[in-house]
């Protein structure tokens, strides 16, 4: 696909084998200059590990990231936003990991709760969308 002039992929580190071939895949669009948008339709633990990538990667586009129901829960700080940009995680000291806490009490509250894991329903002035 890459020799065939795509303009941007969209791995998703999820299903793409995590971080690691996730920056395979960047290292050879950057090879065919084609832009790179890390797809996270999972949550916060995936958002994380997209960030990670993006900040590893010189021809990243941007996080693809539609939002998830256990965002606000990802912590006490919440996810690393800023209007201006995304700090890397962990700064001012450089900490291991994802640079993200779980609030572990949430998760097991959102399991019991249980996600039907459907694609949601997007409408427009009342017919159905794409996101």
């Amino acid at each position: 696909m890459l020799d065939k002039g795509i303009a941007v992929v969209q791995p998703d580190l999820s299903h793409a084998g995590g971080i690691s071939e996730g920056r395979r895949i960047a290292a050879m669009a950057e090879a065919y200059d084609v832009s790179v948008a890390p797809h996270c339709p999972l949550g916060p633990i995936a958002l994380a590990a997209g960030l990670q990538l993006g900040f590893a990667t010189p021809n990243l586009l941007i996080e693809a990231e539609p939002g998830h129901p256990l965002q606000p829960r990802l912590g006490p700080a919440g996810p690393p936003r800023r209007p201006v940009g995304i700090p890397l995680p962990g700064r001012p000291r450089r900490a291991p990991g994802l640079g993200i806490e779980v609030d572990e009490k949430a998760v097991e509250r959102a399991a019991e709760a249980g996600h039907r894991w459907r694609n949601p329903v997007w409408r427009h002035d009342g017919s159905p969308t794409e996101w």
